[in-house]
């Protein structure tokens, strides 16, 4: 079995910073793109930042020069530090990963639970 479990939600002012973290666990043999995606209410899930393992990085326009996404490929863990934060940031954040559980097999899309970001003064 694969978790993807995630961490560093809450509630923040504007203009503030939280950092997430997500880290996958189970079994596990190589971890392909990860990325987090956001979700608020009464709007469809958007990618927000996504990283190939590699360390190439993608941002929505929305958060550019806000936002950063990063990995420990070492942990099999993905961040993203979130900096001037807006109301419209308020979502849930949602961790993905594309990985392999086992040598030759193909790759399976995996989504975390989820954590809530509120941003409100």
């Amino acid at each position: 079995q694969v978790q993807l479990v995630e961490s560093g939600g809450g509630l923040v002012q504007p203009g503030g910073s939280l950092r997430l973290s997500c880290v996958a666990s189970g079994s596990i043999f190589s971890i392909n793109a990860m990325g987090w995606y956001r979700q608020a209410p009464g709007k469809e899930r958007e990618l927000v930042a996504g990283i190939s393992s590699g360390g190439s990085t993608k941002y929505a326009d929305s958060v550019k020069g806000r936002f950063t996404i990063s990995r420990d490929n070492a942990k099999n863990t993905v961040y993203l530090q979130m900096n001037s934060l807006k109301p419209e940031d308020t979502a849930v954040y949602y961790c993905n990963a594309d990985l392999v559980r086992r040598r030759f097999d193909d790759s399976i899309n995996y989504w975390g639970q989820g954590t809530q970001v509120t941003v409100s003064s």
